[in-house]
């Protein structure tokens, strides 16, 4: 029953929705690292849900910093981060307890856990559980920017709606930061927005892809086979709930190229070692090759939805049907965004601390 992440750095996650508090708990990170309390306080902003396209749940998220954080600097010892949960309506899922929502985690923790979980609002399995991961993760980005390192995501495709392809990384990479839904064509976040709204209103939910982009990552990180940067991105990507697919470059899409095509060539920019394009997607035998990481996610469509589906009464053992009540996300795509930002910069920080030591950071 594990919940911590990382080689080098150790990332301990806590809580259930509608407990009394959520958390994560950083072991590992150096001494000297700058903690920016409001640019923390902007990411878990981005989190937050936006109008008709998201729950009616508002948390205002007032995190403290209760330890390893002190004159704004990290301290070398471990940093725990907790933020209260206020606006739970834990009555909405009692009727839920032995009917298992499909498409949740209910029937799984079930028997994993043995009857003895948290079910009420989906415990520890919620989506709420990743605020604190974008709270530390906060403190991650700005560590990996002062290295010049750069994660960004943008809302590749919602709902059957494409946005447009990265054409400059360092201009877009930026604009899309200060965005709360994260487009590269502002023109489609209208539709993204109309079509969640639509889905909504039929009492459904959509899902979409969303593209990350890593600039800025030096030559010669990551281990081959087991611990490769495909592995350990995918791993801690994978634990983001909804995320269903991962692919690194041009991914499924090379299934239908030749390697002439799907190669990329080195040349010599200057003194340094680039290559022509980027299929790859900036990693070549589970190491980095300088050139931009680019990551594809798979967004399920959100399973809490409005329509009657079939499920079974694990108390009784038998078929039975389920009508969802309370406050449900129509797409959790736009929020996700920020998570997946914040769950590549820990995981880079963990293979970096690895690759460079633990003071590399600061």
């Amino acid at each position: 029953m594990k919940n911590t992440f990382g080689n080098n750095i150790h990332f301990t996650l806590f809580g259930e929705s509608h407990g009394q508090e959520i958390g994560m708990v950083i072991d590992g990170l150096a001494p000297g690292i700058k903690v920016d309390e409001d640019f923390i306080k902007s990411q878990l902003d981005k989190r937050r849900p936006q109008g008709k396209i998201s729950t009616a749940r508002q948390e205002l998220d007032p995190f403290r910093i209760v330890s390893g954080v002190f004159n704004g600097e990290t301290t070398g010892t471990p940093i725990a981060i907790i933020i209260p949960n206020s606006n739970t309506k834990s009555k909405d899922y009692a009727k839920l307890k032995d009917l298992p929502r499909p498409g949740h985690a209910d029937y799984t923790a079930e028997v994993k856990y043995h009857g003895f979980q948290d079910y009420r609002g989906g415990g520890h399995f919620s989506g709420r559980i990743t605020t604190p991961i974008v709270a530390a993760g906060a403190i991650a980005i700005e560590a990996l920017r002062s290295k010049g390192i750069v994660i960004g995501t943008h809302v590749k495709r919602c709902a059957g709606v494409d946005d447009a392809d990265f054409s400059n990384y360092s201009e877009e990479l930026a604009k899309l930061n200060d965005k709360t839904f994260a487009v590269i064509d502002d023109a489609k976040e209208a539709e993204m927005v109309s079509a969640i709204e639509k889905a909504a209103a039929d009492g459904d939910s959509v899902g979409g892809i969303l593209e990350t982009v890593i600039t800025g990552m030096p030559a010669g990180v990551g281990e081959p086979w087991f611990d490769t940067v495909e592995s350990e991105l995918s791993h801690i990507l994978f634990s983001v709930p909804a995320i269903k697919g991962v692919e690194f470059g041009d991914g499924f899409a090379m299934a239908d190229m030749r390697g002439s095509e799907a190669n990329d060539s080195f040349y010599m920019d200057g003194d340094k070692v680039k290559t022509k394009t980027n299929h790859n997607g900036g990693i070549n035998g589970g190491i980095t090759n300088g050139m931009p990481i680019v990551i594809k996610c798979v967004v399920k469509p959100t399973p809490s939805i409005y329509k009657e589906q079939d499920t079974i009464d694990m108390n009784k053992l038998e078929d039975s049907k389920l009508t969802i009540e309370g406050r449900h996300d129509p797409a959790i795509i736009h929020r996700a965004r920020v998570v997946v930002d914040s769950v590549v910069a820990l995981c880079l920080c963990d293979m970096l601390c690895g690759r460079y030591g633990t003071d590399y950071l600061k």
